[in-house]
């Protein structure tokens, strides 16, 4: 099975944005939701999971991340926006069973 890369946005309450790269989506919101990981996105609880988009080429996901990161903020909305237009966690549910479920040896990775 080829390995995937994923380019996502979380933001916030107060609907900040921020953009990132990673292999690994479900590990690496849940650092997000859980705070684990010091920087900007504990200090501004981003919490929601609002895009994301997939592919099997690195160099590819990382120049998309690149790219939109690179955008005014009203074009990343219109991104956001066409595709969950009531900006909804697109990751909820995945963790219904509780961090229990997580090894925390997958959150330093």
């Amino acid at each position: 099975m080829a390995r995937q890369y994923y380019v996502y946005i979380m933001t916030n309450r107060s609907r900040t944005l921020y953009v990132g790269v990673t292999n690994d989506l479900e590990r690496r919101v849940y650092q997000h939701k859980s705070e684990s990981i010091e920087g900007f996105t504990k200090r501004y609880k981003m919490h929601r999971l609002v895009y994301f988009d997939a592919t099997s080429n690195v160099e590819g996901a990382i120049s998309r991340e690149k790219e939109i990161k690179r955008w005014r903020r009203s074009k990343k909305i219109d991104l956001i926006e066409a595709g969950n237009p009531g900006w909804k966690d697109l990751s909820e549910g995945w963790y219904e069973a509780g961090p229990q479920q997580w090894d925390p040896s997958l959150l330093s990775g």
